[in-house]
């Protein structure tokens, strides 16, 4: 048996979440939401010249959950329901038939990314995958409406913390032993490096000219390349 994770943005899915989300907003943000995003992309540029495109990124994800502040939960899952149905061209489908082959050995597959779990979980659905989700999480009042604010975004080390945290409450279970399983990690970029170091089996899907340098350097597999062997 293995633990598989798969990140999601570059990975399983190869278009922009931020792009697709821009082209949804057309038709679900008002006046206030285009307010808010216009000071959030402000916001980014002073970050990316003060502290780099990494933090420049960070600041846009939190930003860009405060145009959901307000909404429903209900409206929210709609919304990007609607926004996976209608970017399902992105979809690494080459990976979702790998990740299949692991379904059927028996194997436990993990979305393992910083994108926003409602996301997730519509384009889970839509592919009919069966596969945990730990990812970024929106909060919600007590009677389920947004703040517009997220809890801790999982990426890079944060990663490693949230699967070590998941395997230690299902070891409690018969069956999650640590002899029990292997571990692999299907992703594509440096920030994913931490996770890949971790497991036992990294494979490195869609990388950049530096993240295929990074890969052959540590003979970690390709995903295009190793296909028929992983």
């Amino acid at each position: 048996m293995a633990i598989v994770t798969v990140d999601f943005d570059g990975t399983l899915y190869q278009g922009d979440s931020f792009k697709a989300m821009f082209k949804a907003g057309k038709k679900w943000f008002g006046y206030q939401q285009w307010l808010t995003l216009g000071m959030v992309i402000l916001a980014t540029l002073v970050t990316r010249v003060f502290k780099g495109k990494q933090a420049m990124r960070m600041c846009f994800f939190r930003g860009f959950a405060k145009t959901f502040k307000g909404m429903s939960k209900t409206k929210l899952d709609d919304f990007f329901k609607e926004l996976a149905s209608s970017d399902l061209s992105n979809v690494n489908m080459e990976l979702v038939e790998k990740l299949r082959e692991h379904e059927k050995r028996g194997d436990t597959i993990i979305i393992l990314s910083g994108a926003l779990h409602p996301f997730l979980e519509a384009f889970r659905d839509l592919l009919e995958l069966d596969a945990e989700i730990i990812s970024t999480r929106l909060t919600f009042t007590d009677d389920m409406i947004c703040t517009g604010r997220v809890e801790k975004i999982i990426n890079g080390e944060e990663k490693v913390t949230e699967l070590k945290k998941w395997l230690q409450e299902k070891e409690m279970h018969p069956g999650f032993g640590e002899s029990a399983f292997s571990t692999w990690a299907y992703a594509d970029s440096e920030t994913d490096i931490p996770l890949f170091e971790y497991v036992q089996t990294p494979v490195v899907v869609n990388p950049n000219e530096e993240m295929e340098a990074i890969a052959r350097e540590k003979r970690w597999p390709i995903f295009d390349e190793a296909l028929a062997e992983l």
